[in-house]
């Protein structure tokens, strides 16, 4: 089991990076890639998935994160990609007051989490989140092309991508943006 890599950036994708560690390229699933800079050295908190015919990695810019996810898969019906968007798109405070409220409205605008999905996330995890949170995003340029990527990749469709876009301040960074563009999503 890895904890993390630690490395160059050498791809950043709609839905994952690529980490460079002594010449060797970690293809790493990340819940908002664009908030790494490629070409950068970069610390990934790493999740190794292993299926029947999947091995992948998950990556996380924080250990709060991680853990988030961590918790998340462990719930019935809940796997690694239907927890990314969650990341992507709610802070690890704002998913942990969700469940704690029992707010499944919240839990439901994700892309693939329905009635069932949400009530099960708060049955199984209510009071049951031990997670410290103190997060910092660094600032880096983006266009709109980059964001509607994301959100593509995420599981969003475009019509509704391009009602929430002229809403969205361009003046932060990507992660930021592609925040402020799924709380939008989510109202």
């Amino acid at each position: 089991m890895y904890s993390y890599i630690k490395g160059i950036i050498s791809e950043v994708s709609t839905n994952y990076i690529v980490i460079d560690n002594n010449g060797i390229g970690y293809q790493i699933y990340t819940p908002n890639p664009f908030s790494f800079k490629e070409g950068e050295e970069a610390k990934c908190y790493i999740y190794q998935h292993i299926k029947e015919e999947e091995n992948s990695l998950y990556g996380f810019k924080t250990i709060e994160e991680k853990e988030m996810f961590l918790k998340l898969i462990n719930v019935k019906g809940v796997g690694p990609k239907m927890t990314l968007p969650m990341l992507a798109g709610g802070s690890v405070a704002g998913i942990i007051d969700a469940i704690e409220r029992e707010n499944i409205l919240y839990l439901k605008k994700f892309p693939k989490i329905g009635d069932k999905v949400a009530k099960q996330i708060i049955l199984d995890l209510k009071g049951k989140i031990n997670i410290s949170v103190d997060g910092v995003s660094e600032v880096e340029p983006d266009t709109t092309e980059e964001l509607i990527e994301v959100l593509e990749g995420l599981g969003y469709k475009l019509v509704d991508i391009k009602k929430i876009i002229p809403n969205v301040n361009k003046d932060q960074d990507i992660g930021s943006q592609v925040k402020e563009a799924l709380r939008l999503m989510m109202k």
